[in-house]
């Protein structure tokens, strides 16, 4: 098969790769020129525009976008439904909020265009293991694009799959974010207890390769776990600092919708944004409020 690659980013490279690889044809475009050579370096072919792009293409088409989310995403399609025409295929492959994803399927639908949402998972470690794609969309037109997934993901068979119709896939993706944060929370709650207890002088390093075997904990994040703590056993030089890509927002936010409680996911979101506050006024308010009330000593910066 053949499909244009728009937005050509770390994980939009490697995914074009893993087509070429596969034998399938890609044309990739992105607005850096340097990152339209480094696919047609791997075997892609490159375009200079979007009008490019869909130009090299063969109907129906099918040009998948790998780009932020929100403005870029609505951006791009607007300029790319001017230029295909209907029986095209666009597939959104980034993190887009599944509420605007439905909002994209009210306006394309009209234009005769289809459109998939693909929450995609894998990060940098997809070009080698694959990955794991939530698909949302008619079922007819996943099953047409379905040597796309089966090159993408881990093996024909696995990872990946159509899971409900037009915003389906990013809500799973969503909230499959939503708990990689509180996996994240927990490992990094565990292992600082355990590096808190000076007087056993326990090696983080060693314990995160024991328990990658046979521990009910095992999995990939403990493994990344403990490949940094191998490189790195102190954490030397990092910065106590936590971004958040915004899905295990709305992950919390669609839980509060639901009436469902989340709070493992919630607080591990509420410690991300802890991590951030370089002057933390609610710390210096508790301590002032114990001064008033009990006299309890305030330490000064």
């Amino acid at each position: 098969m053949e499909l244009g690659m728009v937005g050509l980013g770390k994980m939009g490279a490697n995914m074009a790769n893993r087509l070429v690889r596969g034998g399938h044809r890609v044309v990739g475009y992105a607005r850096s020129p340097d990152a339209v050579k480094a696919v047609v370096a791997f075997g892609a072919e490159g375009a200079s525009s979007l009008t490019d792009l869909v130009g090299q293409l063969t109907p129906p088409r099918v040009v998948w976008l790998m780009v932020p989310s929100g403005q870029p995403v609505d951006d791009n399609i607007e300029a790319l439904l001017a230029l295909l025409k209907p029986g095209d295929i666009l597939i959104d492959g980034g993190n887009s909020y599944y509420r605007d994803t439905l909002r994209r399927a009210q306006r394309i639908a009209p234009t005769g265009v289809q459109f998939l949402d693909v929450g995609t998972s894998g990060g940098i470690w997809g070009l080698a293991e694959g990955y794991s794609m939530m698909v949302g969309g008619d079922a007819a037109l996943v099953a047409r694009l379905a040597p796309l997934f089966q090159t993408l993901a881990p093996a024909a068979d696995k990872g990946w799959g159509r899971v409900g119709p037009n915003g389906a896939g990013h809500f799973v993706k969503m909230v499959h974010n939503g708990i990689e944060y509180g996996l994240m929370q927990a490992y990094a709650e565990g292992f600082a207890i355990m590096g808190g207890k000076t007087d056993f002088s326990l090696d983080l390093t060693q314990i995160s390769e024991i328990w990658r075997f046979g521990s009910v904990v095992r999995s990939w994040l403990l493994d990344l776990t403990a490949s940094a703590l191998h490189d790195n056993p102190t954490l030397a030089g990092v910065s106590p600092y936590v971004v958040d890509s915004g899905e295990g927002r709305w992950t919390v936010t669609e839980a509060l919708d639901l009436n469902i409680p989340a709070p493992v996911i919630t607080l591990a979101l509420q410690s991300r944004l802890r991590s951030r506050e370089a002057d933390p006024f609610t710390e210096k308010l508790l301590a002032v409020m114990r001064n008033k009330f009990g006299g309890h000593e305030i330490r000064k910066e």
